[in-house]
C-alpha cells in the first residue's frame, strides 16, 4: 500500500512541477483515482502531502486545486536561491577536493535546443554545486528550490522560447565552473549571482503575461 501511496504521489507532484497539470487546475479524487486505478485513499494522501508543501490548496466545497503561481512568491523563491547559492558556492570553492571540481567538466555541454532537456541538466547542475558545499542542509533546501524552479521555467519560458535560448545560460554555467576550479569562491558566487539575476528577470517578465498566474 505504501508503494501505492508514494507511486501515486510522485506522479501527481511530477505532472505539476512539469505543468503537465496547470497551475489553477482543478484536481478530483475520483478522477485521479481512475487515472492511476486506485481507490481514493491514495489520491487523498498525495493531495494532503502536496498541500503540504505548497503545490495544491484546498477550494472550499470543491476540492482541491494546483496552487496557481504568484509573480511575488517566485520574485522570493528566486532571490532566495540567490542567497543560499551564492553561500553554497562560495564554501565549495574552498572545500570540494581537486578531483570533485574537476568533474565539474562533465556539466559543460548540455542540449540547449530542448526546454525539457536543459531544464533537467539546470536542475541536476545547480543540485551538484550545493553538494560540493559540503552542507546536507543547504543541498536539500537547493534541491527542493530547484523542484519549484522548474515549474516557474516551464511556466515562463515556453512564452519566450528563442532558438537555442538556452546557450546563454550553458555559457554562464561554465564561467561558474572556471571560477571554483580556479578556487575563486568570491567570482563564482559573483557569476552565479548575474546568472540567477538574469533568468529572474526573464521568467518573471513572462510570467506576468500569463492568464494562470495568480
Amino acid at each position: 500500500m505504501n508503494l501505492v501511496r508514494n507511486r501515486v504521489y510522485e506522479m501527481v507532484r511530477r505532472d505539476i512541477l512539469s505543468c503537465a497539470i496547470v497551475p489553477g487546475s482543478e484536481l478530483r479524487e475520483a478522477d485521479l483515482a481512475e487515472r492511476f486505478g486506485v481507490s481514493k485513499s491514495p489520491v487523498r494522501d498525495a493531495m494532503q502531502k502536496l498541500e503540504h508543501e505548497g503545490l495544491v490548496e484546498i477550494e472550499p466545497r470543491r476540492g482541491h486545486r494546483v496552487r496557481p503561481v504568484s509573480v511575488s512568491d517566485a520574485a522570493d523563491l528566486l532571490e532566495l536561491r540567490l542567497i543560499l547559492e551564492a553561500a553554497g558556492v562560495r564554501k565549495a570553492a574552498s572545500v570540494a577536493s581537486d578531483a570533485e571540481l574537476k568533474d565539474l567538466d562533465a556539466f559543460r555541454n548540455a542540449d540547449t535546443a530542448s526546454i525539457p532537456l536543459f531544464t533537467e541538466y539546470n536542475r541536476r547542475f545547480h543540485c551538484h554545486l550545493a553538494s560540493l558545499s559540503r552542507n546536507k542542509r543547504l543541498c536539500e533546501e537547493i534541491g527542493r528550490m530547484m523542484d519549484l524552479y522548474e515549474r516557474l521555467c516551464m511556466l515562463g519560458l515556453t512564452v519566450v522560447r528563442t532558438h537555442n535560448q538556452h546557450v546563454g545560460p550553458l555559457h554562464e554555467h561554465n564561467d561558474i565552473i572556471d571560477a571554483l576550479q580556479a578556487r575563486n569562491g568570491n567570482a563564482a558566487a559573483r557569476m552565479l549571482r548575474r546568472h540567477i539575476g538574469q533568468s529572474q528577470d526573464q521568467i518573471l517578465r513572462a510570467l506576468e503575461s500569463r492568464p494562470i498566474v495568480a
